[in-house]
């Protein structure tokens, strides 16, 4: 990005957003795997609940990364398309 005073979409972001919900699902699963009944018999042997909140956990940060890496560019104008005779 070489327009430093370029405005990003920040906390708009999509990847923020389903980062977020990534990662709060991902603690409660992972304090669910840690704190409650593992259950394991039901699950061949693993604690599924603490396995599926850490992946959820690190795809959640991976969106946020993402996010912050490569943020989108919002442009300063825009042309807008409008049709012959349309009211503005």
């Amino acid at each position: 990005m070489s327009n430093r005073n370029a405005h990003t979409a920040g906390a708009f972001d999509i990847r923020n957003i389903i980062g977020l919900l990534l990662g709060i699902y991902g603690l409660i699963m992972l304090g669910m795997g840690i704190f409650g009944d593992p259950e394991t018999e039901k699950t061949g042997g693993i604690n599924a609940n603490l396995w599926a909140g850490v992946i959820l956990l690190v795809v959640g940060v991976g969106f946020m990364a993402w996010a912050k890496l490569k943020p989108v560019v919002v442009p300063e104008h825009f042309e807008r398309d409008v049709e012959p005779g349309a009211p503005h």
